[in-house]
């Protein structure tokens, strides 16, 4: 059984440990994060040990940890990949999220398995494929629409299965899993962690008659994703998981954004009382959550409310940062600006920028900030020379991308996460028991063997004691309502009261800790239910044998190796994307209809899209309305990856391609 159907769960994402513990005081119910490898980000790797120390912080608090193992695998890294399994879970952690199909055909320990969004899961026939073959949790495509999401929740169990969604964060513009740019041209396969980010290049755009469309634009560059208005539709959809981008975030940004949707979400189950938060515990915060105060390409909501025309961010794929002001002035060593509103404060070591005359994002970071006078006025003292900085005169509108003042502030302690109790204080012959109830119905309580002494004055008594008994201190709990059950007002000291406080409370924590359970491992369906095709591509993503395996004993018939293989050396779609270079360029044949004197004079011809040496062509599927980018495996790229494989004693994996032969 996954997570309960009434539950919410915010899942945030860890780089490291330390960063994992954050998210945790912020509010996260679950915390994804690599382990030591097959982790899908090259930099993001973790020791088990780091791991498991974040398993006990999270546990307390009822929240899950759960590990990526997301990478397409070799043959020879399968056994490597079982061993570092076992290893998690007995450091306790709670689920994998996997891509290699391969991974459900050796020893495995009964941990509980997630499908990555490398799986590109984008129908209700996918979708109930993966729950009925054992696993328990699904990341939906960051493409669908709110009638799609519910469409799956339809076609799966909501006993069986939990439907994730990414919420916020970065945005990869192909289908997850479904993109080989950066494998066919540098060698670095998105699908083993190590994507070159092809997408966010400035690319010249060709239409089918060699006109330029657009020039350095970054035409597969995307906004940021941003939910924050979609929350409540996207419950009544179905998803339950809600899942923050981010795995190679600074800590500030894990802080800002998970304390963000912590708010959020409280607001939502507050309103419905059917629903749960998946852990224990209320945050407070010592600052404003704001989306807007980090890295961030703007924001778009994406597909989930229908196509739109603003979801890229083609200008730069930096961040562009927030207005507060323009410049009056620019002198020899110095910039005056005046800002929008005059409480504004410019701070030293302020990250500023503006867009030059080529519309390109040029960066000034501030040594030194002057109040100039006049209100709202500022001189500042960039750290570069004035004459590197582009196109910079009075009038230029400046933003501001790094306000120095809230990352100190976020660099400081700034969450407090806290479970309620319920205190009572009892007397009992021979001295006081303090019993401890928690909200999720765990106690744990302490005597105090002691004479106890009438309180001199009794109308303050009661007040002191409870005043005491509340005293929680560094402890992760606090109280609802403190109950005192007293014969008559007592006087105990604090050198009493505190270590029955204390014993109290580390025996609730060895209870809390006592009932916690594994998540479950799903028991796939008996006899193997069938893939929803019987032919696969290079675009399945069969890196090894046990996952042709897999996918053979689910009935499919013919099976191709990874695009990693290299059995695919011509052209083929090295990405598939909803996003479309033509309708952003409102050059779509369907925006066309109805316009007099254009209806039938634009056509989706294929274009290309050039960088540097680099050629890529883009070929339009209007049914599905999807865009593919066309292009093939370099051949110096093939070369070393031969090499490698001569060097390791590996060698590509060949499938056969055609339908097997059977004999009468």
């Amino acid at each position: 059984m996954p997570m309960l159907p009434h539950q919410i769960e915010l899942l945030s994402p860890a780089r490291d440990a330390d960063i994992g513990i954050e998210a945790v005081n912020h509010g996260a119910d679950a915390v994804y994060i690599g382990g030591p490898s097959f982790g899908a980000r090259t930099s993001a790797d973790n020791s088990v040990q780091d791991i498991a120390r974040l398993v006990r912080h999270a546990h307390r608090f009822g929240s899950r940890i759960f590990v990526t193992m997301n990478t397409i695998l070799r043959d020879d890294e399968l056994e490597p990949a079982r061993q570092l399994a076992w290893q998690l879970f007995d450091a306790g952690v709670d689920a994998l999220i996997i891509q290699d199909m391969g991974l459900l055909e050796i020893d495995l320990p009964p941990i509980q398995l997630h499908a990555s969004t490398q799986t590109d899961i984008r129908t209700p026939e996918k979708a109930r494929f993966l729950q009925d073959a054992g696993l328990s949790q699904i990341v939906l495509a960051r493409e669908l629409t709110l009638p799609q999401i519910a469409a799956i929740r339809a076609a799966t169990d909501p006993e069986r299965c939990t439907l994730e969604f990414f919420i916020h964060g970065a945005l990869c513009v192909a289908y997850s899993g479904q993109c080989y740019v950066s494998h066919a041209h540098t060698g670095r396969s998105a699908n083993r962690g190590d994507c070159s980010q092809a997408c966010r290049l400035p690319y010249e755009v060709k239409d089918s008659q060699g006109r330029i469309v657009a020039h350095d634009k970054h035409v597969l560059s995307m906004k940021d994703n941003n939910q924050s208005d979609n929350l409540r539709d996207l419950i009544e959809a179905g998803a339950r998981s809600f899942k923050i981008e981010g795995r190679y975030k600074d800590l500030g940004y894990v802080k800002n954004i998970t304390a963000h949707y912590r708010r959020l979400f409280d607001e939502i189950l507050d309103e419905r009382p059917e629903l749960a938060r998946a852990s224990s515990g209320r945050c407070s915060f010592s600052f404003t959550p704001d989306p807007d105060q980090n890295f961030n390409r703007e924001f778009t909501d994406y597909f989930v409310q229908g196509r739109k025309e603003d979801i890229g961010a083609f200008d730069t794929p930096k961040n562009p940062g927030r207005p507060i002001g323009w410049v009056t002035q620019v002198g020899d060593r110095w910039v005056e600006i005046q800002t929008d509103d005059p409480a504004t404060v410019i701070h030293n070591g302020d990250g500023l920028c503006y867009l030059d005359l080529h519309k390109e994002l040029v960066g000034l970071q501030i040594n030194r900030a002057d109040a100039a006078g006049a209100q709202g006025r500022w001189r500042v003292f960039p750290k570069d020379e004035l004459a590197g900085l582009r196109h910079l005169k009075r009038g230029t509108v400046i933003n501001r991308n790094r306000d120095m003042e809230w990352v100190r502030t976020l660099d400081r302690k700034s969450a407090d996460r806290r479970i309620g109790v319920w205190m009572k204080l009892s007397e009992v012959p021979g001295g006081l028991v303090l019993d401890l109830t928690d909200e999720d119905g765990h106690t744990g309580s302490a005597t105090l063997q002691a004479a106890l002494e009438p309180a001199r004055d009794a109308a303050q008594a009661d007040g002191k004691l409870r005043e005491a008994l509340g005293r929680m201190g560094e402890t992760i709990f606090e109280p609802i309502d403190i109950a005192l059950d007293l014969t008559q007002p007592w006087f105990v000291p604090a050198s009493m009261l505190n270590p029955l406080r204390r014993d109290a409370v580390a025996a609730l924590e060895a209870a809390r800790a006592a009932a916690w359970t594994r998540l479950p491992r799903a028991v796939p369906v008996e006899p193997p239910v069938p893939y929803p095709e019987d032919t696969l591509t290079y675009l399945a993503n069969v890196y090894n044998h046990k996952a042709r395996d897999f996918y053979a004993r689910h009935g499919v018939k013919v099976i191709a190796s990874a695009y990693e293989s290299h059995e695919e050396t011509g052209e083929v779609s090295l990405m598939i994307t909803k996003h479309c270079v033509r309708f952003s360029l409102s050059l779509c044949p369907k925006q066309a209809k109805g316009v007099t004197g254009v209806q039938g004079t634009v056509k989706a011809e294929p274009m290309t899209i050039t960088h540097g040496n680099e050629k890529l062509t883009l070929r339009f599927d209007c049914k599905p309305c999807e865009m593919h980018v066309v292009g093939k495996l370099k051949p110096g790229v093939a070369q070393s990856v031969r090499d490698i494989a001569q060097q390791t004693a590996t060698s590509p994996i060949r499938f056969y391609k055609t339908r097997p032969v059977t004999t009468a």
